[in-house]
C-alpha cells in the first residue's frame, strides 16, 4: 500500500513538473513541414478570389542559450487567381529563384520560455522578407503559464498587442497536450498599420462602430505537443486568420482575407544549422515592420531597371497621347509616372528637370507628378526650386500645396517644411508662406496621428514665433501663428494659446478682438485629443460675462464640439435662463434644438442631453426671431451601411450691427467607421462692421441704405484708415486642416488697384487681336492625383494586406480660332474701328476628360501583387465647332454650329472588379480572373428571357417641321435569379431629332453578383458599363445650324 501511495506521490511530483513551453535541445536540429497561404475574396465559393502561398522546409536549432537560429529548405512560393476552388496555386518559379538567396540564409532569433525576443538577420535580407519569417516565428510565440489552463492576456505578435485567450488540455492516454489560442485583432493594446496619403487626416468614429463593423479580424492557432520534463515537443500547429472588410458594414457582407498556417513536426536531425559568414545585425522584434510596400502603388507593379529612362519613355508617352485630347488610359500611365518616381534617385529627379523644364508640356507632366511622390525627396526638390526661383507663384503654390498635404509625415519632412518657412524667397511671397506655415501643422498633425507620443518640440518654433510677433505687435503674424497650432492639434500648445485669451493671460486684454477669436477656434483641434481639458476652458470663457459676445459664442461652439456630458449640458441651460444677452441666448438655444435631432451616433449622447435642456429653454426662447444669432446642424445617418452626412452653419450678429460679424459653415461624412471633416468656410466682417457704425445716424434706417452710406463714407476716408485694420477675413478648410486664410485690407485692396492700373488694356487688346488674325491654337493637358488613401495591415503570414483607394484624372482640351475683320484694321486700333468692320471667325474645342478610380484589397509588395480590385474608368469628349460673322455696320449677326465628325461615344463609365495575381520576375505570366465566371446564357434566354420594347413617337409641327422619336427598350434576364447564375441586365434610351440632324442614345450594361445576396457590396461586385452615344440622324445629312439676328434699320426685312 506504502508503495502505490509513494509511485502516485511521484508520478504527481513529475506530472506537475512536466514543462509545456517548446523546446529545442541542444546539438539537434528540428526538421518541420511548413505552408502557408493568403487568399482574399467573398466567402462564397465559385467567385474569384487571389492569394499567395509559401511552402518550405524549416530547420530550428539552438545556438547558444535562448538563441537560436532557423533557415528554411527548398522554399517555394505561389500565387493564385481564379475561380474558388476550382483552379489550383500556380508556381511562382522565377520569383521564387530570384528571393532564393534571401530566403535561404538563415536567421537568428531570442526565444526564452516560449517567448520570441528579438530577430537578428545579415543585411542582405530585406524588410519583406524577414517579415516572412516573423510569420512563421509568430507561431512559436506561447505565453504559457504553469498555474492556469485558461486565461487571457496581452500577447506580442506579428500584428501587435492584442488580446489573446488561451486554453490548455492534457491527453495523459496520447501522452499529449492540447493548447489553443485566439486573438482579437479588434481588442489590441498596440495595433500595427500604417495609413498613407489622406487617409491620415481621417478620425475613427467608436460610437459608430457600436452597432457596426466595417473591419473585423480574429487568428486562433491550434497545437499539439509532446511533454516532457524539460520542455515540450511541438508536434503540430495549424494557424488561420480571417480579416474581413466592408466599407458599409460587414453585417451586410464583406470581402475576407483568409490566411492559413500549417507547422508539422518531420525528424530531429544532428546536424546544426551553420549561420553565413556575416554580420547579424538587431532586426526588430516579432512585430512586423513596414519597408519598401510604402512606395508600391497597388495599382500596377513594373519591373524598373533604369529609372531615368523609364520616366523619359513614359512622359514621352502621357505628351504624345493627350495632345489636347486626354487618352483613355493616361489616367493609368500617370500612377506609373508617379511609381517610378518614388523609386528614382533625387539626382536623377533633377537631371530630368534640367533636361524638360524650358518644354512646357513636359513641365506640366513633371510638376504635377513630383508632388505626388509623397516623401521627403519632393519637398526637398519643391524648396530647392522655390529658392532658385525655376518656379513660378503659381507652380510654387500649387505644387507645394500638393506635396504638404499628400505626403507622409516624418521628422526630415518636418525639418524641411521648417525651414522652407524661414527663407527669405518664401517669406516675400505672402501666398508661399502661408501655405508653408499652415503646411507645417497639417504635417505636425499627422505625424502626431500616428505617434501620439510625440514631443512638444515640434511646434516649439511656432510657440518662439508667437512670442516674437508679441514683442513686436506684429497681430497679422501672430494670427497666422495660432492658425498654425490649430492645424497642428498638438496638447502642448495650449499655454501659449491660453496666454492670448481674456482672463488665461495678463495681457490678453490688450490683445485685439480678433487675435482672442482665433485663438479660441485654434482650441478645436486640440479637443480632439485632450476633450475634458479644452472643455473645462471654454466653459470658463462661455460663463465670463463680461466677455465680447462673440468669443462667448465662439467658445460654445468649441464647447459642444467636446460631446458634452448631461450635467454640463444642464449648468449651460440654467445658465441660459440668466442670460440678459439674447444673441447668445439665440445662439446657444439654436445650436442645442438642432443637436436634438441628430442622428449620427457620435453625438448621440449629446442629443439625448439637449433635449432635456431644449425643454427647460424653449418656453422662453423658442420665439426668438432670426435677427439673432443661430446655430444650424442638419445630419442624416444610415446606420445599417454606417454612412452619413452632417452639416452646421453658424451666424453671429451684434445688436449693433448691421452686417453679421461671422458667418461659419461646416461640413462632415461618416463613412466606414470613420469621420472627416470635408469642408469648413468663415468669413468675419469686423472691419466692415466698424465703418458702418461710423456711418452718421440719416431718415433712412433700412440696411440697404445704411450699406450705400458706409461705402460712400469708407471711400472717402480711404487713406485715413489704418493699414493693421482688416475690412474682413476669410478662411478655407479641407479634411479638417485651415489650407488658406486671407485678409481684405488697405494695403491688399491698394496692391490690386496698383495692378490694375499698370496693365496697358489697350496693348493687350492689340496683343490678343493679332494673336485671333494670325489665327490662334492652343493645346493643354492637366494629371491630377486626385485621391490616394491607403492602409496597410500586417498578416499573421507575414505579408502586408492592403486596403487602398487610388484616383487619378487628366484633363485635356485643344482650341483652334481663326478670325478676318474686312476692311484691314489701322495700326493704331481703337475700339471705335471694330464697331465700322465685318468681322468673321471659326473656331472649335474639344474639352476631354479621362478618370480612373481603384480600390484595391490583398497582397501589396515589391515583388509579388495578389489583390481584388474594382475598377472604374469615366470617360468624356465633347468637341465643338462654331462660325460667326458679324457684320458691324449692317446690324447683321450670323452663328453656325457645325457638324463634327469622327466622334461617336461622347461619355462612358465602366466599372469592373477583378482578382489579379503577378509577380515583377513574370510580369507576362500575370493572371486577371473577373470576380464573377462567365456564364453562357443563350440557351435560357432564348426559353425563358421575354423582351419588352416600346416605342414612343411624336411630332410636333411647326415653322421648321420639327419631329422627334424616342426609342426605348429593356432586357431583364429572370432566368437568371432562379437558377442562382450572374443576373445580367441591359437597358437602352434613344432619343431622335430629325430638326437637328441627330441620334442621342444612353445604354446600360450590368452583371452583378446580387444573385447570391441582396446587398449593396454585392450589387456593386461585377461588371457594369454606361455609353452617352451620338449619330447623326437617318435622313439627308444636316451641314449647319445657323442663326442669324439682324439688328437696326433692316431688322424689319428679314
Amino acid at each position: 500500500m506504502r508503495g502505490l501511495i509513494l509511485a502516485l506521490s511521484l508520478a504527481l511530483v513529475a506530472a506537475n513538473q512536466l514543462s509545456f513551453t517548446p523546446e529545442f535541445s541542444p546539438g539537434k536540429t528540428y526538421e518541420y513541414k511548413y505552408e502557408a497561404h493568403l487568399l482574399g475574396g467573398l466567402p462564397e465559393e465559385g467567385l474569384a478570389r487571389a492569394g499567395v502561398k509559401i511552402e518550405s522546409r524549416v530547420w530550428i536549432s539552438p545556438i547558444a542559450p535562448d538563441t537560436f537560429i532557423m533557415k528554411l529548405v527548398e522554399p517555394a512560393l505561389y500565387e493564385y487567381s481564379g475561380i474558388w476552388p476550382r483552379e489550383t496555386f500556380r508556381p511562382a518559379s522565377k520569383l521564387t529563384t530570384a528571393l532564393a538567396a534571401q530566403l535561404l540564409t538563415p536567421i537568428k532569433f531570442e526565444y526564452t520560455n516560449g517567448v520570441v525576443g528579438k530577430v537578428f538577420a545579415p543585411p542582405g535580407i530585406s524588410t519583406s522578407v524577414l517579415n516572412i519569417y516573423r510569420g512563421l516565428l509568430n507561431i512559436l510565440q506561447l505565453n504559457i503559464k504553469k498555474t492556469q489552463n485558461v486565461y487571457e492576456l496581452q500577447e506580442p505578435g506579428t500584428q501587435g498587442v492584442c488580446k489573446t485567450h488561451y486554453v490548455i488540455s492534457e491527453d495523459s492516454k496520447a501522452d499529449r497536450i492540447h493548447l489553443s489560442k485566439t486573438k482579437d485583432l479588434n481588442h489590441c493594446q498596440e495595433r500595427i498599420y500604417k495609413d498613407v496619403g489622406l487617409a491620415g487626416y481621417t478620425e475613427s468614429c467608436t460610437e459608430c462602430e457600436a452597432s457596426g463593423k466595417t473591419m473585423k479580424g480574429a487568428a486562433a492557432i491550434n497545437y499539439v505537443m509532446k511533454p516532457s520534463t524539460t520542455g515540450s515537443l511541438l508536434l503540430e500547429a495549424t494557424a488561420t486568420e480571417l480579416i474581413q472588410y466592408s466599407p458599409i458594414n460587414i453585417l451586410n457582407g464583406a470581402a475576407q482575407m483568409e490566411a492559413k498556417q500549417t507547422l508539422t513536426f518531420l525528424e530531429i536531425k544532428k546536424i546544426p544549422v551553420e549561420p553565413i559568414s556575416a554580420d547579424y545585425l538587431p532586426r526588430g522584434s516579432l512585430k512586423y515592420e513596414f519597408g519598401s510596400e510604402l512606395l508600391q502603388t497597388p495599382v500596377e507593379l513594373l519591373r524598373i531597371s533604369n529609372a531615368e529612362a523609364h520616366i523619359v519613355e513614359t512622359m514621352n508617352k502621357l505628351v504624345t497621347l493627350n495632345m489636347g485630347k486626354a487618352h483613355e488610359d493616361s489616367p493609368l500611365k500617370f500612377i506609373e509616372l508617379i511609381q517610378v518616381l518614388r523609386v528614382a534617385r533625387y539626382e536623377s529627379i533633377e537631371a530630368l528637370w534640367d533636361q524638360y523644364k524650358a518644354r512646357s508640356d513636359y513641365r506640366t507632366w513633371l510638376l504635377s507628378s513630383i508632388p505626388a511622390i509623397g516623401n521627403h525627396v519632393a519637398l526637398k526638390f519643391i524648396k530647392e526650386k522655390i529658392i532658385s526661383g525655376d518656379l513660378t507663384s503659381f507652380e510654387a503654390a500649387v505644387a507645394l500645396l500638393s506635396s504638404l498635404h499628400s505626403g507622409a509625415a516624418d521628422l526630415e519632412s518636418l525639418k524641411l517644411v521648417e525651414g522652407l518657412a524661414m527663407t527669405p524667397k518664401v517669406k516675400e511671397n505672402p501666398v508661399l508662406r502661408e501655405i508653408s506655415m499652415l503646411g507645417f501643422g497639417s504635417m505636425v498633425y499627422k505625424y502626431c496621428t500616428e505617434f501620439p507620443s510625440c514631443p512638444v518640440e515640434l511646434v516649439k518654433p511656432i510657440h518662439e514665433l508667437i512670442i516674437r510677433a508679441l514683442e513686436r505687435r506684429d497681430y497679422d503674424e501672430l494670427i497666422s501663428a495660432v492658425k498654425v497650432l490649430g492645424n497642428a492639434g498638438h496638447p502642448g500648445s495650449l499655454k501659449p494659446l491660453m496666454k492670448l485669451l481674456p482672463g488665461f493671460g495678463s495681457s490678453a486684454n490688450n490683445l485685439p478682438h480678433r487675435v482672442h477669436v482665433e485663438a479660441i477656434l485654434a482650441l478645436r483641434r486640440i479637443a480632439k485629443r485632450e476633450p475634458k481639458m479644452i472643455q473645462d476652458m471654454a466653459v470658463q470663457l462661455f460663463m465670463n460675462k463680461e466677455l465680447h459676445s462673440e468669443l462667448r459664442m465662439v467658445s460654445g461652439i468649441v464647447l459642444f464640439e467636446t460631446k458634452l456630458a448631461i450635467g454640463l449640458v444642464t449648468t449651460l441651460a440654467q445658465s441660459l435662463l440668466k442670460e440678459s444677452n439674447l444673441q447668445i441666448a439665440s445662439f446657444i438655444y439654436s445650436y442645442m434644438k438642432g443637436i436634438t435631432k441628430t442622428t449620427s451616433p457620435d453625438y448621440s449622447s449629446v442629443a439625448a442631453a439637449c433635449n432635456v435642456a431644449v425643454r427647460l429653454l424653449s418656453p422662453k426662447f423658442e420665439r426668438l426671431s432670426y435677427r439673432f444669432s443661430r446655430a444650424f446642424h442638419y445630419d442624416a445617418y444610415y446606420s445599417p451601411w454606417m454612412v452619413g452626412a452632417a452639416g452646421s452653419a453658424f451666424y453671429i450678429n451684434d445688436a449693433a450691427t448691421v452686417l453679421p460679424r461671422t458667418v461659419m459653415a461646416k461640413a462632415r461624412t461618416y463613412l466606414a467607421g470613420a469621420l472627416v471633416d470635408v469642408f469648413e468656410v468663415g468669413v468675419r466682417t469686423e472691419g466692415i462692421q466698424e465703418a458702418l457704425l461710423k456711418v452718421n445716424d440719416s431718415p433712412a434706417t433700412d440696411r440697404i441704405t445704411k450699406m450705400k452710406e458706409a461705402i460712400k463714407a469708407e471711400l472717402s476716408d480711404w487713406k485715413a484708415y489704418p493699414s493693421s485694420q482688416p475690412l474682413a477675413s476669410a478662411y478655407v478648410k479641407v479634411l479638417g486642416q485651415e489650407m488658406a486664410f486671407a485678409n481684405i485690407d488697405k494695403p491688399m485692396v491698394e496692391h490690386i488697384v496698383q495692378l490694375a492700373n499698370a496693365i496697358d488694356i489697350r496693348a493687350y487688346g492689340k496683343k490678343a487681336l493679332d494673336a485671333l488674325l494670325a489665327g490662334y491654337t492652343k493645346q493643354y493637358s492637366k494629371p491630377m492625383l486626385v485621391a490616394e488613401v491607403r492602409r496597410i495591415i500586417p498578416t499573421s503570414v507575414g505579408f502586408p494586406m492592403e486596403l487602398s483607394l487610388y484616383s487619378a484624372a487628366v484633363a485635356a482640351a485643344s482650341l483652334e480660332v481663326q478670325a478676318s475683320v474686312s476692311p484691314p484694321l489701322p495700326e493704331n486700333i481703337n475700339f471705335a474701328h471694330l464697331l465700322k468692320s465685318d468681322i468673321s471667325f471659326k473656331a472649335a474645342i474639344a474639352p476631354s476628360f479621362s478618370m480612373h478610380t481603384y480600390a484595391v484589397m490583398g497582397v501589396n509588395t515589391v515583388f509579388l501583387q495578389a489583390s481584388l480590385v474594382s475598377r472604374a474608368k469615366i470617360h468624356s469628349i465633347a468637341p465643338a465647332k462654331f462660325a460667326a460673322r458679324l457684320d458691324m455696320i449692317k446690324g447683321n449677326f450670323n452663328f453656325q454650329i457645325l457638324p463634327v465628325e469622327g466622334v461617336d461615344t461622347i461619355a462612358s463609365a465602366r466599372l469592373d472588379m477583378y482578382a489579379v495575381a503577378r509577380n515583377v520576375e513574370d510580369l507576362e505570366a500575370a493572371k486577371v480572373t473577373s470576380m464573377i465566371p462567365a456564364v453562357n446564357l443563350t440557351h435560357l434566354s432564348k426559353q425563358n428571357s421575354t423582351s419588352l420594347r416600346s416605342r414612343m413617337a411624336s411630332s410636333v409641327e411647326d415653322s421648321s417641321s420639327a419631329s422627334s422619336e424616342i426609342l426605348f427598350s429593356k432586357t431583364p434576364n429572370q432566368v437568371a435569379s432562379k437558377l442562382k447564375v450572374p443576373k445580367a441586365f441591359m437597358w437602352k434610351l434613344c432619343a431622335l431629332s430629325y430638326t437637328f440632324g441627330i441620334k442621342a442614345c444612353a445604354e446600360l450594361e450590368s452583371r452583378n453578383a446580387s444573385f447570391i445576396r441582396n446587398s449593396p457590396i454585392y450589387t456593386v461586385i461585377g461588371n457594369h458599363s454606361f455609353a452617352l452615344k451620338v449619330s447623326p440622324a437617318p435622313g439627308p445629312a444636316i451641314e449647319r445650324i445657323e442663326i442669324e439676328v439682324q439688328v437696326g434699320d433692316r431688322a424689319t426685312d428679314k
